[in-house]
């Protein structure tokens, strides 16, 4: 392995050498302070002070060589357009092709500034690792804050790249013009998909990919997204051998199992307490009945994460079979007038949970390049899902019987989605191609062998990486063998945990509150959903079509608001602000729903509901960036709890770092301060937030079931008291770690 310092000098660019970031005297700066604080000679505020002078000096050198080179190219540029306008009207084709070549030179030189860059940035985001590292010290926070936030800030210059997308456009656009000077007059403005992409305008796009994953983490401290990834961005070898196990009709039947899965979860609700009066139990069983799904997928969530490990294939089979087993059970109940079969129906259903190896597959064999379109699929169908299950059952509003079998609103769910569960095991046998697994196995130990030390600061609870990126894999453990590194291993950093007691060891206070605020808001979603049946029945006296649409109309909600939260609040806000103004929000659907007065209004309840499903749904989605980025928390930080939808924010923010779209705020701020062990093997950070938000599912379902005894008409109070408590609790501890957020 090479030394960071040592790569620096031998990749950077002798006649620019005196314009990168001076690594080593920065490094041997660190130890100077611990020996002077050591002996006493500087205290705390004196080193904080001179260091932050320090990196200020030398990112002021970087940026204005970066400006002065953007310039360059500019003027550059411009000289060569005017040779553009006047050999477009000749037409001398050997004249043009030496312009075209003039401006491929360009993009070379580009190239070569954007290399600049990015070693820069993996310099600053490890000398701040390593000063935190040291120290104890949460000086990257500080630092970061105070110099990207700052209306002069010359920190934003080396991950906003303003100028270089103007340079890379100019270039992309006159060798396009040059290519099609044959009498066509499309720009690439007009229509990007026809643009002609020349090699060097292609190598430039990736390298400001590379670049924008790392130098991203700059303004929000390594914010992740949705689909939990690796802690860095693939090598190149590493990309490629993903692209081989990519098949796109795979990854189509992923999506619809994620699509089916959540149309089976919904689909009975606005029937569970009709169904449990019909087999003589109470109304308010209808918790138990829906929940009980929720239960067996605490176990399910353990097993396929496991089994997913080794294949894709036959876990995403043995699911199906067990789906279509269980929907039987639950429609022959009516007939066999049991409770119990219709609960072990829904056990089986909860037992063929799969999203863990949708979730998975998604990270694991989608091309980087196409795992942000995939994410978004993936939360895209289960938004769907989840609308389309409650609007499923308005349809089924009939009755009669075929050889003694009751076909009717209770039991059609279950037959429906048992055919559907056949069809598409059908179509899963025949069209699934199972990836390989030695590929796969091959690439784990060079990741080992790289001594990646990314988030070892984390683990101890002193900061969190910053500027994360595939250059950074490969020269990590070595940089800090001099010093303080030399007792741990990468082995034992990369170690997976082998148990959720061992995962749960490695939690920070501020992971902890995460997983909290994601409990909260998974109980307060499911307590509105699932006794929405009883109570709008009970004051409201609606039918089960009405409840069908209500519920439909709250599902629709889920992409609608993340979009508005990606493109508009998220660029506005701090992620961290709005997970605190989403929780208040929260807060206030649920004062909004108690029943004081008499009558109990359907505007009331209707109002409070979408109050309080969507600020949940902006919680969720906003926490799906800082978790996942390209987040690379190598199983798609699993963080989408196989319960509800998670909101496209956390898809947009995973991999869209770049354009700064939704960062899902809950999921984004927990991928942020997830420790990298809990990113692989079967007990990673995914697994802990799945079990979070299945959890919360199961008690807020009981706690239907055990207020119902209270009666219907106490029903609804009796089950926001717990929310409200939970979610005032989840505010406290948002505040308390407030500023370990950022």
């Amino acid at each position: 392995m090479v030394a960071f310092g040592k790569k620096l000098k031998e990749t950077q660019i002798q006649e620019w050498q005196g314009y990168y970031i001076n690594y080593k005297l920065l490094k041997k700066k660190v130890n100077r302070y611990a020996q002077q604080i050591q002996v006493g000679q500087q205290d705390r505020p004196y080193v904080l002070k001179d260091f932050a002078i320090m990196l200020d000096d030398q990112i002021e050198r970087i940026v204005l060589f970066l400006l002065e080179q953007q310039g360059a190219l500019a003027s550059r540029l411009s000289d060569l357009g005017e040779h553009h306008d006047v050999l477009l009207q000749q037409q001398d084709e050997s004249r043009i092709c030496e312009l075209q070549e003039a401006y491929r030179a360009v993009g070379r030189d580009l190239l070569k500034l954007l290399n600049f860059v990015e070693m820069n940035a993996i310099g600053l985001r490890k000398i701040l690792k390593k000063f935190d590292k040291r120290f104890g010290y949460r000086f990257a926070d500080y630092y970061v804050k105070t110099r990207a936030n700052h209306p002069y800030s010359q920190l934003r210059q080396v991950f906003k790249q303003v100028g270089v997308g103007a340079v890379v456009g100019a270039i992309s656009r006159n060798l396009a013009d040059l290519q099609d000077h044959h009498g066509s007059y499309v720009s690439i403005y007009d229509q990007p998909a026809l643009s002609h992409l020349d090699p060097i305008v292609d190598s430039i796009k990736a390298a400001v990919n590379r670049l924008s994953h790392s130098t991203n983490f700059l303004e929000f401290l390594g914010k992740h997204a949705f689909i939990m990834q690796d802690d860095e961005l693939p090598s190149p070898s590493e990309d490629h051998e993903v692209e081989k196990r990519y098949h796109f009709m795979s990854l189509l039947l992923n999506l619809v199992n994620t699509f089916l899965y959540m149309v089976n979860t919904y689909i009975i609700v606005p029937t569970a307490d009709n169904y449990a009066l019909s087999l003589g139990a109470a109304a308010t069983v209808c918790g138990v009945i829906i929940g009980s799904m929720a239960v067996a997928q605490v176990f399910s969530s353990v097993y396929f994460s496991a089994w997913s490990n080794r294949s894709y294939l036959r876990p995403l089979v043995f699911s199906s079979i067990i789906l279509l087993v269980g929907n039987t059970l639950y429609a022959l109940a009516y007939d066999l007038d049991s409770i119990a079969i219709l609960l072990i129906g829904r056990l089986c259903c909860g037992l063929g949970s799969a999203r863990a190896v949708n979730r998975r597959y998604i990270s694991d064999c989608v091309p980087l390049k196409l795992r942000m379109q995939a994410s978004a699929g993936f939360v895209s169908a289960s938004a769907l899902g989840m609308a389309c299950g409650p609007a499923l059952a308005c349809l089924f509003q009939t009755n009669f019987k075929i050889y003694k079998i009751t076909f009717n609103e209770d039991t059609l769910p279950g037959w429906f989605m048992a055919v559907a569960w056949l069809v598409f095991l059908l179509w899963l046998w025949i069209s699934f191609r199972e990836p390989s697994f030695e590929t796969k196995e091959e690439i784990v130990p060079q990741e080992a062998n790289a001594g990646i030390l990314i988030n070892y600061a984390v683990e101890n609870g002193s900061t969190q990486p910053l500027l994360l990126n595939p250059e950074a894999k490969q020269v990590d453990e070595n940089e800090d063998r001099d010093y303080d590194d030399s007792e741990e291993s990468a082995e034992i950093v990369h170690k997976p945990v082998t148990s959720i007691v061992a995962a749960y060891r490695l939690l920070t206070p501020s992971v902890k509150v995460q997983l909290f605020v994601y409990f909260m808001l998974k109980y307060a979603m499911e307590i509105l959903l699932a006794e929405s049946s009883v109570i709008t029945t009970y004051y409201f006296i609606w039918s089960t079509s009405s409840v069908a649409i209500f519920l439909a109309c709250l599902g629709l909600t889920v992409l609608p608001v993340n979009v508005i939260i990606g493109n508009y609040i998220s660029n506005i806000f701090e992620e961290r602000q709005v997970l605190l103004a989403s929780e208040i929000i929260v807060c206030i659907g649920i004062l909004l729903s108690f029943k004081i007065v008499t009558p109990y209004t359907v505007p009331q309840y209707v109002g409070s509901a979408f109050m309080t499903f969507v600020a949940a749904e902006v919680l969720e989605g906003m926490v799906i960036v800082v978790v996942m980025k390209h987040t690379m928390l190598v199983a798609l930080m699993k963080l989408m709890a196989c319960t509800l939808l998670t909101s496209c924010g956390f898809v947009y923010s995973s991999y869209r770092c770049f354009t700064r779209p939704n960062p899902g705020v809950n999921l984004s701020l927990l991928s942020r301060v997830m420790s990298s062990r809990l990113s692989r093997g079967t007990y990673n950070g995914g697994l802990l937030s799945t079990e979070a938000g299945t959890l919360a599912r199961v008690i807020a379902d009981g706690t239907i079931t055990l207020s119902g005894y209270l009666g219907v008409g106490r029903l609804l109070n009796a089950t926001l008291l717990p929310s409200l408590f939970i979610c005032v609790s989840s505010i406290v501890a948002t505040c308390f770690t407030y500023n370990s957020l950022y």
